[in-house]
């Protein structure tokens, strides 16, 4: 069975290929974990990231916007003091901060979700990268998009970072021709 080869042979990797990478998410929640997350892994592998996933989501609870916007500095302290996430004051500022500005993007546009994929007019952008070499690390669509954000008041959500979030949540579609999700992601983008 071919897969993208950056997930490698760990089984977490390899899970979270096969299960959720490219699959089109269109809940706010999950959107918003994405965005924290990738934040977070900023200069980091993102598996290091899917090991303290769970532990974000408990640290975070689950990733609702609505709650993480209230983290006063007693949370961020205590944040700061959790070994199970990126201990990166920065990072976790951002991460209120960021979910400030979504539930402005919420009230604006009735959910974060009719924002982001209004970027594309609500179709995948589906790539036929044949080589890992092909997958470029931002687009045009990360460009506009991150300054669409950054003007909105986001930080550490730059082009590269927002490159990975509309390939996490299925926006675009970056599986390689020859693997075998590649197909069926875009039969679920339908």
């Amino acid at each position: 069975m071919n897969r993208c080869p950056w997930c490698g042979n760990d089984v977490l990797y390899v899970k979270y290929h096969d299960e959720e990478w490219g699959v089109p998410v269109h809940d706010d929640n999950k959107h918003f974990e994405f965005l924290v997350l990738e934040s977070a892994q900023a200069g980091l592998s993102w598996i290091t990231i899917l090991k303290k996933r769970e532990n974000y989501r408990k640290a975070y609870d689950n990733f609702d916007p609505n709650k993480v916007a209230l983290y006063d500095e007693n949370k961020i302290n205590q944040l700061m003091q959790n070994p199970g996430i990126v201990r990166n004051r920065k990072k976790i500022e951002a991460s209120v901060n960021n979910a400030k500005c979504f539930l402005e993007i919420q009230e604006e546009f009735g959910s974060f979700d009719k924002y982001i994929w209004s970027f594309v007019d609500n179709k995948p952008v589906i790539n036929k990268w044949n080589d890992l070499s092909e997958v470029p690390a931002n687009s045009e669509l990360s460009d506009m998009i991150s300054k669409d954000l950054k003007k909105r008041g986001f930080k550490f959500l730059g082009t590269t970072i927002i490159y990975s979030h509309l390939q996490a949540t299925g926006i675009i579609n970056d599986h390689l021709v020859s693997c075998f999700r590649r197909d069926k992601v875009c039969l679920e983008s339908n």
